[in-house]
């Protein structure tokens, strides 16, 4: 075969320091002039179906592991439709933006990339999506505009219909989690700022066991940057709790408002109560911002409070005991001043008490109950 027949029926050799498959043009060897400008024009033809915007990268991230996660991840979710090889062939990264063009092999490759909006990659989640340059009306002769529905994105962490149905800019994205909280203690902590729309705990696929990261948007959209405000920073155990919106890397909204950061500030307190304190169930339950100094030093007074917590208390079970702490002789104020503590004679009845109890306003101020360790309250260690 001749050297101008080889070129006609075989594959062009690539540019170096080019991907394998982005075409360089042709300089006129007689009829190769028809072949190469016709593949290098459909390269750039289809580029803008091609490429996908990811937005959110961390300040670490670089063309190469860019390139090398999407190629893992398009191959883990069963996305590679053009044969064996690494989907992804160019990547440009705006450092500056935090942004990058992904390009793949094929349209269809492009499309099924689209599913991993909101995927962890380097410890944030990102954004994916279409280019600026991207045309539909063009796209649709090119190849599917939508994900294949039968890809595996259980496989990366993601989840049809909930992380990925998630959508829009108050999609929050909650990391830091311990693993050994369950979906109805982190939707509880998180509802405590309003009903949710929608709530997706990141689980593995293999073992069913949390990945320590969830997304959720609420009902109330206005809630958005005071839940974030709140939780972000919150210290759980050996973690610390990110939370901000999903789609806006580590920047963090500020709310503009004092009442909303006054709002977020008193959250914070609670969640650090309620974290700190065991979200556990024990038989003891703490109730905080109940009561001052001053309502503990007479006598009378205190009795009438106890009684008043006994007859509370009791609404929800068997109530074994309570203790109320009062400050010393001297006005001095010793461990668990101004906490109340209930005691009952099982966890179900000591669960109906704070889930009622919580949340309450006592004088003004919003009850705090929190599940309190036994060991503690029975050697008299009320300092939790």
């Amino acid at each position: 075969m001749s050297t101008y027949e080889g070129q006609v029926a075989g594959a062009t050799q690539p540019v170096p320091g080019m991907f394998p498959n982005m075409f360089p043009v042709g300089t006129g060897q007689f009829g190769a002039l028809p072949i190469m400008p016709v593949q290098a024009m459909t390269q750039q033809a289809t580029r803008h179906a091609r490429r996908v915007y990811v937005g959110g990268l961390s300040p670490t991230a670089n063309e190469q592991s860019v390139a090398t996660f999407f190629s893992q991840v398009m191959a883990a979710i069963g996305g590679n439709t053009a044969g064996p090889g690494d989907a992804v062939v160019n990547v440009y990264i705006n450092h500056e933006k935090k942004f990058a063009f992904v390009e793949m092999r094929s349209v269809e490759e492009a499309s099924n990339a689209m599913a991993l909006d909101g995927i962890i990659f380097e410890g944030a989640p990102v954004k994916v999506r279409r280019p600026s340059d991207y045309n539909p009306s063009l796209a649709a002769a090119l190849g599917p505009s939508q994900p294949n529905p039968n890809l595996n994105l259980a496989a990366v962490g993601l989840t049809p219909g909930s992380a990925g149905g998630l959508e829009g800019p108050d999609r929050i994205f909650v990391g830091g989690l311990p693993y050994y909280f369950t979906e109805a203690q982190i939707r509880e902590l998180l509802e405590s700022f309003g009903p949710l729309r929608g709530f997706d705990l990141v689980k593995d696929r293999e073992t069913g066991n949390s990945k320590g990261y969830a997304f959720c948007v609420y009902q109330d959209l206005n809630v958005t940057d005071i839940a974030c405000a709140a939780l972000n920073g919150i210290k759980m155990g050996d973690k610390t709790l990110t939370v901000r919106r999903a789609n806006q890397g580590t920047t963090q909204p500020r709310p503009e408002q004092e009442s909303v950061l006054l709002q977020a500030q008193q959250q914070v307190a609670l969640q650090r109560l309620v974290f700190q304190g065991g979200a556990l169930p024990t038989k003891v339950i703490c109730l905080t911002q109940v009561l001052t100094v001053d309502e503990l030093k007479d006598d009378e007074e205190y009795e009438d409070i106890l009684e008043d917590m006994r007859g509370e208390g009791g609404k929800y079970g068997n109530l074994v005991n309570v203790v109320i702490p009062r400050p010393g002789p001297g006005g001095e104020q010793g461990p668990g001043v101004g906490k109340v503590f209930l005691e009952y004679a099982d966890t179900d009845a000591a669960s109906r008490a704070r889930a009622s109890l919580n949340g309450r306003k006592f004088g003004g101020n919003v009850v705090v109950a929190v599940f309190y360790p036994e060991n503690k309250f029975s050697i008299g260690e009320y300092d939790g």
